[in-house]
């Protein structure tokens, strides 16, 4: 990206919007337990702290095994959309699916 040239441009174009520090991203996640050999759904606005709470019982359908690792990603803007494509992806109840998006697939 070029840097902008002239006075006091409105936004800097060293870095894309979504860099920004007033961006709040959500994301959709998808996590693997290969002890328990299952695959979870869900959105967040913190990935870390989600996956870090997954880990250690923080939530009833993942708290069975500690072993959860984020295996796929998508950032939106609004917690809307995130919820939209979780709740798209949780509507196929399909391993495959969910398998082909950890593999590079398009949603």
């Amino acid at each position: 990206m070029q840097e902008a040239t002239g006075s006091n441009p409105v936004f800097s174009t060293k870095h894309p919007p979504q860099a920004d520090a007033f961006f709040m991203a959500f994301y959709t996640y998808i996590i693997y337990s290969k002890s328990a050999d299952r695959f979870y759904i869900g959105h967040t606005e913190d990935l870390e702290d989600r996956l870090n709470r997954h880990n250690n019982s923080g939530s009833k359908y993942t708290k069975k095994a500690k072993d959860w690792a984020l295996k796929w990603s998508k950032a939106f803007g609004t917690r809307s959309e995130a919820m939209a494509l979780e709740r798209k992806i949780k509507r196929k109840k399909s391993r495959g699916y969910i398998e082909y998006l950890v593999k590079g697939g398009k949603v």
